[in-house]
């Protein structure tokens, strides 16, 4: 289905063609008898300890610099390598079925799912380096692992070099494709339960690749128009699991959607309301959730347009953060088809542009539950259009709701640009997402709800204005977002504006797929 904007797109890309695909195997084989181009070794700085000799005492190390002549022991000295996180040195040198060592450092200990991520990403790296098209990691102590442990770090390891080869190079008239093709696993088992978690990891890398994709790409290709094709192909390449259905500005019209609708009016690119929804193949649904992302392609501001130092105006392709992250998991999700579960992902996606259609400051709109708004600043948007879209959420008789947005410039200056910040009144929600999250390995802060902050979003004329003071600005936002659930449904707020881009490298993240796919996945078993 094709869906009409009024921009011209002045370049045309298509999504997640860039990914690298890598053929991962896990092996049960002698480090010195594995060939290929690099065998990479995860090390802590426990396993870089030597003994008066100068000779490694860990027995992969061991076996490693015999082979070599001490040649391994010798560079590690003179390069000072010490195994500290962030640490990497590879050797070429004769001896081994590897034309190349690689020691990568993992600091004090490793244990977390985000420290082997980090493995995965620093091997990928030092293949680009190396030009290596095979790769092998093992890691130096993994005596004593459980089972589970290690089915959790192959997969982080897996997940890591997915993401770590992946460069969105669209945009540029130049561009190297990846030389990694594939990654061999040692020393953490085989059998079909783990060759079942690592295509659990491609699955889930590959959508966190595709949302990177959606945020990076710029408001003149991804307008709403191209972020609701995207959904649509999302539901014909899973149509066995996934339905689409995706609403026109009439259509929204007819449901009430005044708040959506009233941030939409500005833009000749016209809006379009997606939702995606995912049902098993087969057996009983134990759970209904929904998945709200905001869905802003682009966000002048309005007539309070963004100015002065620190507005970011040039990166606010990215205020569709949320969207995207609800989009890559139901990619995610149907590839991954989990059984008693039934997921809505819902987008109610628009730009917030200036123009004489568009609202002003002091206007009043009425949301689809007929609860009324003054808008009081036209730049605090996405929660206009999220009011409709919770709305909708809760009339699908879902009995858990997450939402995502870009919502706050103070969530950032409270938690910094890693962390997202999380609001909901259900502790039991709570408790799922936070165990979900501890498996993805992204940072969240559980941030109150203080119902007396919401003194400051009472109008004279509405039901409410759509922004507070500065002070407590994230926590005013979510309770505003707060009147438009229903009260039997558990829901909870993330303001992802820090974590979902990378201000250093000036790409998306990918935040927040790992983490819902979990968390659906929770309520599947």
């Amino acid at each position: 289905m094709k869906f009409q904007d009024n921009d011209t797109k002045m370049v045309v890309v298509s999504f997640v063609k860039n990914a690298g695909k890598i053929a991962f195997a896990a092996k049960e084989i002698d480090v010195g008898e594995w060939k290929g181009d690099m065998l990479a070794v995860g090390v802590t700085e426990k396993d870089m300890t030597k003994d008066e000799n100068s000779k490694f005492q860990n027995s992969i190390l061991k076996k490693l610099d015999r082979l070599l002549g001490g040649l391994l022991a010798e560079v590690s000295s003179e390069e000072d390598f010490t195994g500290k996180s962030g640490q990497s040195t590879v050797l070429r040198l004769p001896g081994l079925g590897s034309k190349r060592v690689g020691l990568i450092g993992l600091g004090q200990s490793a244990s977390s799912p985000s420290a082997f991520r980090g493995l995965g990403e620093a091997v990928a790296a030092a293949a680009k380096t190396a030009q290596a098209n095979s790769v092998a990691v093992v890691l130096a102590s993994s005596e004593g692992l459980s089972n589970e442990s290690k089915l959790g770090i192959a997969s982080a390891i897996a997940s890591g070099a997915v993401l770590g080869i992946h460069e969105d190079n669209r945009y540029k008239s130049e561009s190297k494709k990846p030389q990694l093709k594939s990654l061999d696993i040692l020393g953490l088992g085989t059998g079909p339960d783990l060759e079942k978690k690592l295509k659990y990891a491609e699955d889930v890398s590959s959508a966190i690749v595709f949302g990177r994709e959606l945020v990076n790409s710029p408001a003149n290709v991804l307008t709403p128009a191209a972020l609701a094709e995207e959904a649509s192909k999302i539901a014909s390449s899973y149509s066995d699991v996934i339905s689409a259905n995706i609403l026109t500005a009439e259509q929204c019209k007819e449901l009430k959607m005044g708040s959506y609708l009233g941030v939409a009016a500005a833009s000749d690119n016209p809006p379009y309301f997606i939702h995606l929804c995912y049902k098993p193949l087969s057996g009983p649904i134990k759970a209904k959730l929904a998945l709200v992302g905001k869905g802003l392609t682009f966000d002048s501001g309005g007539y309070n347009i963004k100015t002065g130092p620190g507005c970011s105006i040039d990166v606010m392709k990215i205020d569709m953060g949320g969207s995207a992250a609800v989009l890559g998991s139901a990619k995610a999700l149907g590839q991954i088809k989990p059984p008693g579960v039934e997921v809505h992902f819902i987008v109610a996606s628009c730009e917030n542009m200036i123009s004489g259609t568009g609202m002003r400051p002091g206007d009043i709109l009425t949301a689809s539950n007929g609860k009324t708004i003054e808008v009081n600043n036209t730049d605090a948007e996405g929660r206009l259009t999220l009011a409709d879209a919770l709305v909708y959420a809760c009339n699908q008789g879902v009995e858990k709701i997450v939402d995502l947005a870009t919502l706050t410039g103070a969530c950032i200056v409270a938690l910094g640009p890693s962390i997202a910040g999380v609001f909901t009144p259900s502790d039991e929600l709570a408790k799922e997402v936070f165990e979900a999250s501890e498996i993805s390995g992204e940072k969240f802060w559980r941030m109150p709800l203080e119902e007396s902050y919401w003194e400051s979003m009472k109008s004279g004329v509405a039901d409410m204005v759509n922004t507070g003071g500065r002070p407590g600005g994230a926590i005013t936002a979510a309770l505003f977002l707060k009147q438009f659930v229903d009260e039997k449904v558990q829901w909870m707020h993330i303001d992802l504006a820090g974590p979902v881009w990378n201000e250093k490298k000036r790409v998306a993240t990918g935040f927040g797929v790992s983490t819902l796919v979990e968390w659906v996945l929770k309520n599947s078993s």
